[in-house]
Parts: structure tokens; sequence; C-alpha cells
């Protein structure tokens, strides 16, 4: 269920960290034509924070549109907000063109700091692969760095991305992503990384 209050505070955060960036660009996910309560709530939303950022380039897309884009145009997008269940969706389907839903970091993040943020991989705890040597640790090490950008050190979070860039660099890859090795063989690897 949305609130205006909790629409503005994502939406908010969003145009925040579209301001960091190189692409000054916010794209919200919408399904108003659709969904014509909630998420024409969200839209309105959208539209009285974009006046606060008159720099930011914005852009309204609906669900399925912006599915295809993500296929076809992702490098128009800078930073996408979305409701929990389009961006549930969403972030599935850009870890899986990135090759594996065991690349991607997640972060559900509480900016103001009253309770506590969850960070993990996008697929979450694989229950189903459990001790077979088949998890992707990479999701979790990115979780891992997301963390530590959020708590205020980057140099750290940054020393995790660049093990991840060195190993997947050098080709050691779990099976999701076309390697052979274990996901024990990864994390020794990310390890070894970090050492050096």
């Amino acid at each position: 269920m949305f609130t205006e209050v909790g629409c503005e505070r994502i939406i908010r955060f969003a145009f925040d960290l579209a301001c960091t960036r190189t692409r000054r660009k916010v794209s919200s996910v919408t399904k108003s034509n659709a969904q014509q309560y909630g998420m024409v709530l969200w839209d309105d939303v959208f539209e009285r924070v974009a006046a606060d950022y008159t720099d930011v380039e914005t852009e309204s897309v609906l669900v399925d549109a912006m599915s295809a884009k993500f296929v076809l145009h992702p490098e128009d997008l800078s930073v996408v907000v979305a409701s929990n269940l389009n961006a549930d969706i969403l972030s599935d389907l850009g870890s899986a063109l990135a090759g594996s839903l065991g690349l991607a970091a997640s972060a559900n993040l509480n900016p103001e700091g009253r309770f506590p943020s969850m960070l993990e991989p996008v697929h979450g705890s694989a229950p189903d692969i459990v001790g077979q040597g088949l998890a992707n640790p990479i999701g979790a090490v990115g979780s891992a760095a997301l963390m530590l950008d959020h708590f205020g050190l980057p140099n750290q979070a940054a020393r995790l991305n660049k093990a991840i860039e060195t190993v997947t660099g050098a080709g050691i890859l779990t099976r999701d992503v076309g390697g052979t090795a274990t996901t024990d063989d990864v994390t020794k690897a990310l390890i070894d990384a970090l050492a050096n």
C-alpha cells in the first residue's frame, strides 16, 4: 500500500542519488494506466518532487516499456525509481541481463538511519542450491560493498569492488556465468585479490 510520505521518501532519495551521477536523470517506473489509484499517487508525487530538481532530467515509463528499455536501451538510464513490486521484477531482469542473478547486489536502505537497512544479493539466500558449491558469491560481496559505502566507508567499498573486477576479469567464474569454479574457489580468489 502506498502512502504519500513513503513515495516521496524513495523518490527524493532517487533524485539525490541522480545528483551524484554524471548523467543526472531519474526514470520513474509506473503502471498508472492499469493501477489507477496507487500508481497515480506515485506519478503525482514524482512530478511534485521533480519540480525541486530542475537540473535533473526526468521521464515516466510504464513498467512493460521499461522492461524493453532495460534490454534495448540500457545506456539511456541512470537512476531508475520504482515501487517495490515493479523494482523487484526489474532488478531480476537487470541482473539476468548482466549474466546471472548471482552477480547483482541489492540494498534496501533507510536513508534517515531510523531503522536498519537490509543488504543482500538480488537472488536472496538461494536455498535450493545450499551446500552444492554452485552459488555465486559475487552478489553477496557486492552487497557488502554497498553496505560499506552506506556506512561512509567508500575506500573499503572500492577495494571490494576492485577485487570483484580482478576475479571476474581473470575468468574465475561460477557455472551460472559460464565458468567452472565453485563458490569456495571464487571466495578464495576474492580474498586473495583483497590481500594484494
